[in-house]
């Protein structure tokens, strides 16, 4: 398959978000993708300490945001996979950060609620983000099975495993990684040692701008980045080989020689 990644800054205005999701859905179809990736709660940046209610942004899965992905999606008959706040009941101020994924029909085939909370480098996401218990298991495409993880989860390697073990091809990992000391390499290195750990593709999309680091990139199941971006908002491309895949397994089958009576 190939893929897109759309490596967008994002602002407080959702509807200027929705335009910009959508052009660059038609640019991945136009570049023959597959499927885009749209970084992690593209629907709107809200700045720090402005009062702004998350609530007050999020919409529900069939919402008109999700709608209007969904709408050209099937129009451009593309896979399109975006990070959104999703709204819950009886929650006046907080949402999930929720990941959606569409097929070529627009349908909506899968959605995934943020499960590990960013409360951590003196943030506290769950003042604003409901913890999500929702089971990590992945989705089955044309291309094989899909595991999507959310940003912060990158830093538990629990997580790509137990969808490694689940059986997936290929993770997807939305992401709106904030700036600071070393947070680049860890944001890549991350990426990088959870497609070798579980010898798999993965595939992260950062928001860029604002707080936001970009520095987006595709590993294949070695480990190797095949694909990256740098700071600037850009819409990229690459080969997901299954191939390689399964010749990186043949290689080195790390997960079938695991001795999980040991741990």
């Amino acid at each position: 398959m190939k893929i897109a990644i759309a490596q967008l800054a994002s602002s407080p205005n959702k509807q200027q978000n929705l335009n910009k999701a959508c052009e660059a859905i038609q640019k991945a179809a136009q570049g023959g993708a597959d499927m885009v990736l749209l970084p992690e709660m593209f629907m709107a940046f809200v700045p720090p300490d402005t009062g702004i209610s998350y609530a007050d942004i999020a919409e529900p899965i069939n919402g008109p945001f999700v709608s209007q992905l969904a709408k050209t999606a099937k129009e451009n008959g593309i896979y399109v996979t975006c990070g959104i706040y999703e709204s819950a009941l009886n929650e006046p101020k907080r949402a999930f950060n929720t990941t959606i994924m569409l097929n070529r029909q627009g349908e909506l085939v899968y959605h995934y609620q943020k499960t590990h909370l960013y409360d951590a480098f003196s943030y506290q996401e769950s003042l604003n983000i409901i913890q999500s218990n929702n089971k990590l298991e992945p989705i089955e495409t044309e291309f094989g099975k899909i595991g999507i993880l959310v940003c912060y989860e990158l830093r538990f390697p629990e997580v790509a495993r137990k969808l490694a073990l689940a059986g997936a091809d290929l993770l997807l990992v939305p992401t709106a990684w904030v700036s600071g000391p070393l947070k680049e390499e860890h944001y890549q290195g991350l990426v990088k040692i959870r497609a070798l750990e579980n010898t798999i593709p993965v595939c992260a999309c950062d928001q860029t701008g604002n707080i936001f680091i970009g520095r987006s990139l595709i590993c294949d199941a070695m480990g190797v980045t095949i694909a990256s971006a740098g700071y600037d908002e850009t819409v990229f491309f690459a080969e997901i080989s299954t191939q390689h895949t399964a010749e990186t397994r043949q290689k080195l089958p790390c997960i079938q020689n695991r001795r999980p009576e040991l741990y």
